[in-house]
This record gives structure tokens, sequence and C-alpha cells, in this order.
């Protein structure tokens, strides 16, 4: 048994855990970590970050395969699904490994095993390696994260029947791939799989896929995933699912009210997550949780004094990095309790946090999409523009997609941006800060853009929502 006294102990070491940690540390908190698994949590290990690395694989081999569009010959070209695996392994444990600095660098204790709050500024540590722990602080952040959801008839097997974890680490490649769900989580690996050659097919329950985009950016995704050869089946759902070993069989309903049966090898359900906040003390002190969610107020505070959520376990959006501003907002936050006049905390408008989906062609957004926006009563201008108009996307090959923004036509402000093509998720941080920063269309347009660059495509439809595009 050991005890330790912290300004403040972070509960959950993910993007939104241990950035929390750090920001602490640097404002000369005591600070310590618990983590049940893995320093860096689910996103660097099993999520964000390994997963982009089997993307990374998947496009390189789509590229070989069409070699010749570039004038160039690759001869035979195949993969090894376990090396694959293996480098998206190496590079989740490179970054874990980074994170284990991190908390040395900034002298963050990490206790690792698995927490529960057991009264006001008391947490207890069943420690992996044997023992407890008894912690004790004026401050707990909790940032236990989130899981994927099981069908409520068909859990996961880890054989036939996988989540996204599963999917990460396949023990044969797929022949017949079913995906159920075509948020992000679902798209991505649907579109790895595909890309390996697999024969995919996706369902989604509402009428269009990526259904939280623009709906002119599902349907552009959807033309261009079933170009590329999936079968996708919006407005439908699995009635039943079951793995006999040898491969799954489903009834599926259509849109048109038919069920069919249908078989696969394998299939991933991606239809949501469920909140870790089970059994880690939340009742017993009488934190308040709405709809299997902790509630907060905008600076990452419970209804109990001390105790701080943030990240996937306080609701959506359930992304990396507004788990990390909200590790950031929570801890600048603390600070300022503690006595550190110094650091001024700011809110988060959750309209300024931008999604990113890294399929082929990927999709970025922020903001509201151009529905939304008529919903709220905005009179809306839109502009878009093509990528087949911009001279560096040509010179990639990379022509699908387009790039649509939505402005309040009475006041200039931009109100959401929806991108789809090559490289656009590294392109709508432009507008994110444009939104952050408050710009109107005045400060857009007035912006030189360099080229040639995709980044013209921005300006171009800024441009057109003004009527005065150039290049189309």
């Amino acid at each position: 048994m050991t005890d330790s006294t912290y300004d403040l102990i972070v509960l959950g070491s993910g993007p939104g855990g241990y950035v929390a940690a750090i920001r602490a540390a640097q404002l000369g908190l005591k600070t310590a970590i618990v983590e049940r698994e893995n320093l860096g949590g689910i996103c660097l290990n099993w999520g964000c970050i390994p997963t982009k690395a089997l993307l990374r694989s998947g496009e390189v081999y789509h590229q070989m395969r069409h070699a010749e569009s570039y004038g160039l010959s690759a001869g035979q070209v195949g993969f090894d699904l376990q090396k694959v695996v293996a480098r998206s392994r190496a590079v989740a444990k490179q970054l874990n490994q980074g994170v284990t600095h991190l908390m040395k660098k900034n002298k963050i204790t990490v206790h690792m095993g698995t927490g529960k709050l057991t009264g006001p500024g008391k947490l207890q540590v069943a420690l992996n390696a044997g023992g407890t722990a008894d912690l004790q602080a004026r401050h707990i952040i909790v940032a236990t994260g989130a899981r994927a959801r099981d069908l409520p008839f068909a859990k996961a097997d880890g054989e036939r029947i996988w989540t996204y974890r599963h999917a990460m680490v396949p023990k044969d490649m797929p022949t017949e791939l079913l995906v159920i769900g075509s948020g992000a989580i679902g798209i991505e690996f649907a579109n790895f799989y595909n890309d390996l050659g697999a024969k995919v097919t996706v369902v989604e329950m509402v009428d269009r896929i990526v259904p939280a985009e623009d709906a002119e950016v599902s349907a552009a995704l959807q033309k261009a995933l079933e170009k590329q050869g999936m079968t996708i089946l919006t407005g439908a759902g699995v009635q039943s699912l079951k793995s006999d070993g040898k491969g799954v069989a489903a009834e599926i309903k259509t849109a048109d009210g038919k069920v069919a049966a249908h078989r696969f090898s394998h299939c991933i359900v991606a239809v949501g997550i469920a909140h870790n906040i089970e059994g880690i003390g939340l009742e017993e002190l009488g934190v308040l949780v709405e709809n299997n969610r902790i509630t907060i107020d905008p600076y990452g505070r419970t209804n109990v004094p001390g105790v701080w959520a943030i990240g996937d376990v306080t609701g959506a959006p359930w992304l990396a990095h507004k788990a990390s501003h909200e590790g950031i907002i929570a801890a600048e936050s603390i600070a300022r309790e503690l006595g550190n006049k110094d650091v001024h905390p700011h809110t988060m408008d959750a309209r300024n946090i931008p999604g990113c989906t890294y399929c082929h062609p990927q999709v970025a957004s922020v903001g509201l999409t151009e529905a939304k926006a008529k919903e709220a009563g905005y009179e809306v201008r839109v502009g878009k523009f093509p990528a087949i108009g911009n001279g560096k996307a040509i010179a990639m090959g990379e022509t699908e997609g387009f790039i649509k923004t939505v402005f309040d036509a009475k006041t200039g402000e931009l109100l959401g941006a929806h991108m789809i093509g090559a490289e656009v998720t590294e392109l709508i941080n432009s507008y994110t800060v444009g939104k952050t920063a408050e710009l109107v269309e005045e400060d857009f347009i007035n912006t030189v853009y360099p080229h040639p660059t995709l980044s013209e495509m921005m300006h171009e439809s800024v441009l057109a929502a003004y009527g005065r595009v150039l290049h189309i």
C-alpha cells in the first residue's frame, strides 16, 4: 500500500488525459496520471494513429496498382498483411514511448492500473503490478474515454465479427467483408480492406453515408467508393448476424423493405461507442451522468466540486483533438482555482471543431452544413469549387472532389466549410482558424494563396460564394 498526494490526478491517459496532465505540470501543479493499459490511450495505441498507418499502406498499394496512369511501371505488386500490421503496431509503439518520455520530462507520476474514485479527492488504483495505491488530490479529471459498441444480437468475437480493434490486427485477410456503419471508423476500414482487394459491402441505416457531413459530400464520397468497387447500401439494416467459424451469415433489410440472406468472410461492427463510465465511482460520489455521459460546464467541471471530466465521456463530438483541447481548458481552470491568476482559461465553441475522415478521397469539415445553416434561420451564400479546376490536383492525378463554403449572406461570417478530395484533412485547418478568429468573406478573399497548391481551391470556393470565381 502506497500513499501519494497531488494537486491533480488524471484518470486516463488518452489524448485528453495526457495533454491535461502536461499542461497542468507546465503550470506548476504536482500531477499524476492513472492508466490501466497503454499510455496514449485508445487513440494513440488502437485508434487514430495506427489506423492512419494502415490507411497509408493501403493508399501506397493503391497507387502502385495504378502506376501506369503516372507513366510508371511497378511490375508485379503485392502485400504482406502481417508486415502491414507490424508497421502499424510499430508506429503506435513509437508514439507510446514518446508519451512515456513526455511524462518523465514534465515530472508527471504515472500509476499503471485501474482507478476508482473512493471519496472527495480520493482515488484508489488497483495496480497492474499488484497491490493498490491510495492517491489524494484537490482535483481529479476523469478522462476514461469510450469503447466500441456491440450489436445487441451479435457481440464481436474477434474471429469473424470484429470491432475496430480486431480489424487493426487481423489474423487473416477478409475476402468478402461486411462493414456495419458508415461513420469515419467504418468508412476508413472499408477503404483500407477494399484497397487490399477485399470485396466490401457497407450497410448504413440512414439515407446516406458519413451522415454527419454535408449532403453533397456524402453523395460524392459514395460515388467515389462505388467506383472503387464497394457495394454501399443506405437506408438499410442488418436484421441478424451469425458467425459459424467459416464466415458470417447476415440478413440485410434494404431500403425497399426486402430482406435477403448474405454470406461474408468477416464483419466489422462500427455502430458507435459506449462511454467508459462504469465502475469508476461516479455514482458513489453523486457525479451527474445524463444519457450515459458525464455532464460538465464549459470548463470541464462536473456537479461535484473537485471532479472534472473531458473527452469522450462528456459526449460528442468523439474526437481526439476535442479531448485534448478540453484537457487544456480543464487544466488551466484548475490552476486558476489553485491560485494562478496569470492563466486565463477559455471556453470552446463546438462549431469550430473540425472533423476528418481519412478514406480516399479524404473528407473534412468544420461548422454548419448548408442544410443546418438554413434550418438555423440563416440566409446563406454558398460557394463550391471542383478539384478538376485546380492545377495542383490535376498534376497529382487527384481530381475527385470539391471544396464548399457556406457564408452568412448578411454578415459575411463563415458558417461552415466542407471538403472532399486529396489532403483535405490538412487543408481544413485554415478554415478552422478563420472561424475561430471570426474572419469574414473579405478576409479570405484578400488573402494571397500560394500557387500551385491545393489550397487555391479554398480561395476559389470563397470567391464562388460571392460571384467572383476565376478558374471555372
